[in-house]
């Protein structure tokens, strides 16, 4: 088990690789862009297919290191963007994605989810000292 590339998720659903990614674009087939690439997790597909329970939210196989698992506790779309209000512990974390994403993943208040946080610049700053 792991995760499939849109060709693995083809042969392994018996469908053309062009329609997983056309179900996986309009939010019928569990799938997420990396890059240019669709990627599938079997246990998502086994759980569409009625397959068994759906496993918990654990984390994802990326090379970003960085995922911060809360949930959604705020989102305004509008236009072409949308703004995503995350709870992580006692903190907040705010993303702008667009709206088409938002949608895709089908984004509600209360969704668990993960921040991936991709960087190669971290700040560091600290309060004034008292002394």
């Amino acid at each position: 088990m792991g995760l499939l590339s849109a060709e693995q998720a083809g042969a392994y659903l018996h469908l053309n690789v062009k329609r997983v990614q056309a179900l996986a674009r309009t939010g019928k087939l569990p799938g997420r862009r990396v890059g240019r690439k669709w990627l599938f997790d079997e246990r998502d597909l086994d759980a569409t297919l009625g397959r068994g329970p759906r496993a918990e939210l654990t984390g994802l196989d990326l090379s970003a290191r960085n995922q911060l698992r809360g949930r959604v506790v705020g989102l305004n779309v509008e236009g072409l963007m949308a703004e995503v209000r995350i709870g992580i512990g006692d903190q907040e974390l705010v993303a702008v994605i667009t709206r088409n994403s938002a949608e895709r993943l089908r984004l509600r208040v209360g969704d668990p989810v993960f921040a991936v946080i991709k960087s190669t610049e971290v700040m560091i700053a600290k309060g004034a000292s008292s002394s």
